[in-house]
């Protein structure tokens, strides 16, 4: 890594700025089906459920114990954002749930029916198996190896 990327990198920090992602917008068809895959399936919260001036609803849910990033489940206003559902990042894995238990999590996934679209694998950067959320969109869940 060159020397100008590490101070891209770090500059915001310094200057006392974004601190975390706060949240990640992702596309679904209907928000009750996709709470319950989020909070059913994946074991998540719901933070927020909204229901806004316009009819649409701000709905939150992340990961039990995630303090910084969660996700917003938005259904599309447009055709466009219509057409990207399940794809929102062109059919690779755009999205990264942690676990300290990789073994308890996958078989608790596996039993609430989420679909894994490969076994388990051990990499040397941690335990990893891709799966699909509701609308296809991939997701690794991965426990990164211990560095200590």
């Amino acid at each position: 890594m060159g020397a100008t990327a590490g101070r891209r990198r770090s500059a915001g920090r310094q200057n006392g700025q974004m601190a975390h992602l706060g949240l990640v917008a992702l596309l679904v068809r209907e928000y009750d089906e996709a709470i319950d895959f989020y909070v059913g399936g994946l074991g998540f919260e719901l933070v927020e459920d909204t229901t806004r001036p316009d009819g649409s609803r701000w709905v939150v849910v992340r990961p039990p114990g995630a303090r910084e990033t969660a996700v917003l489940l938005a259904r599309p206003s447009s055709p466009e954002q219509q057409a990207r559902i399940g794809d929102q990042t062109g059919g690779r894995v755009g999205l990264f749930l942690y676990t300290e238990d990789f073994a308890r999590d996958h078989a608790r996934m596996v039993v609430a029916g989420v679909r894994f679209l490969e076994e388990p694998r051990h990499e040397s950067y941690g335990s990893v198996a891709v799966f699909a959320d509701l609308y296809g969109n991939r997701w690794d869940l991965l426990q990164p190896r211990s560095t200590e």
